[in-house]
């Protein structure tokens, strides 16, 4: 009798249930409504005048995720990272999401500022938010720093500051990922 090792007994589980049941297992920790900081990095906007930012909240309501906190600063390395730990520490922050300074000019220093508090980056969001914006702006997107990670237990994602990436950003990424990605964070 000729035996495929292949073929699956009732003895041992097969790999592809066992990766189902991984999965819908995985997703039970997921947040419902996910508090979320926006902080809009910019020395020559204001929190009245901040598109960017206006439209970064907007994608979150439409996705049924709050905003908490709203600010901006400076192009400062220390003032953007004092921002940063601040929301890291608040209880009813789940995530933060900024806008402006990834780019490559001397005063672009969110991915630098924000980055060196991460005890965990997500380069996947990095790579997938270049590979759909190349779509819109082509080879330009080689000028994006945009990146993300976990400080503490709080995801953290850094976009460019036009209104474009972020929407692009937060519409087809953030808004679908950010319940698991701040459940699994969370994670005791």
């Amino acid at each position: 009798m000729h035996t495929d090792p292949h073929d699956e007994s009732e003895e041992h589980e097969s790999p592809t249930s066992h990766d189902h049941n991984h999965t819908h297992d995985h997703h039970h920790h997921d947040v419902s409504e996910p508090s979320v900081a926006v902080l809009t990095v910019s020395s020559s906007r204001s929190v009245h005048e901040d598109p960017s930012g206006d439209a970064i909240e907007s994608a979150l309501h439409a996705a049924d995720h709050r905003v908490v906190e709203r600010e901006l600063v400076g192009d400062e390395h220390d003032a953007i990272r004092s921002r940063i730990e601040a929301y890291a520490a608040a209880e009813r922050v789940d995530a933060v999401v900024t806008t402006g300074g990834t780019g490559v000019t001397p005063d672009d220093v969110t991915v630098e500022a924000v980055s060196s508090l991460f005890t965990k980056e997500l380069p996947g969001f990095g790579e997938l938010f270049r590979r759909l914006s190349y779509d819109e702006i082509g080879t330009r997107v080689v000028g994006t720093r945009a990146t993300a990670g976990v400080v503490d237990d709080v995801p953290v994602f850094c976009l460019p500051g036009s209104e474009n990436a972020v929407r692009l950003g937060v519409r087809e990424i953030i808004a679908h990922e950010l319940p698991h990605l701040v459940g699994l964070a969370q994670r005791a």
